[in-house]
């Protein structure tokens, strides 16, 4: 039997129950047809690009399958023709993934207060190779708050405009 993982987005107005009790129905119809579910993650509501079927949230669901390919034609069959599943997709892996998938790993990212990643080695607003976060690679001098840049005081703006006549 071929390894799959399938995901499908469910409709914002359905309760977290009746996503799970979709998961269910779908994992009768596979197991009915001599397939089996693995993994399970339910990345939660999420926001949508863009709108599908005047939905702009969506429930998120992951399953790992191991089935026959007519278990997985029936299954999208049957999602097509649900009003509850705005979107589905199934793509055919040589392997299932250990753990928790790359959507779950982020939220776990999240949960620790790790907002910046793996960038807390690079220093400041830097990144442009070994330049110090001082050095912009310029000639400009310091800055000068209330004048031009050559140093001149600036004129009022009543003094401009009778200069300009």
């Amino acid at each position: 039997m071929a390894l799959y993982e399938h995901v499908f987005l469910s409709r914002q107005d359905l309760s977290q129950q009746q996503v799970d009790a979709l998961v269910e129905q779908y994992k009768g119809v596979v197991e009915g047809l001599g397939g089996s579910f693995g993994r399970i993650e339910n990345w939660g509501l999420k926001s949508l690009t863009y709108r599908m079927n005047k939905n702009r949230k969506a429930y998120f669901t992951l399953i790992d399958i191991t089935a026959p390919a007519a278990a997985i034609a029936e299954l999208e069959r049957q999602q097509g023709l649900s009003e509850d599943i705005l979107r589905f997709m199934t793509i055919k892996v040589e392997k299932h993934e250990e753990g928790a998938s790359a959507m779950m790993q982020k939220r776990d990212d999240r949960e620790r207060g790790d907002r910046f990643g793996d960038r807390g080695d690079r220093g400041g607003r830097g990144g442009f190779g070994d330049r110090d976060r001082g050095d912009r690679g310029g000639d400009r001098g310091p800055r000068s708050f209330g004048g031009d840049r050559d140093g001149a005081p600036r004129r009022p703006r009543e003094a401009q405009a009778e200069g300009a006549e």
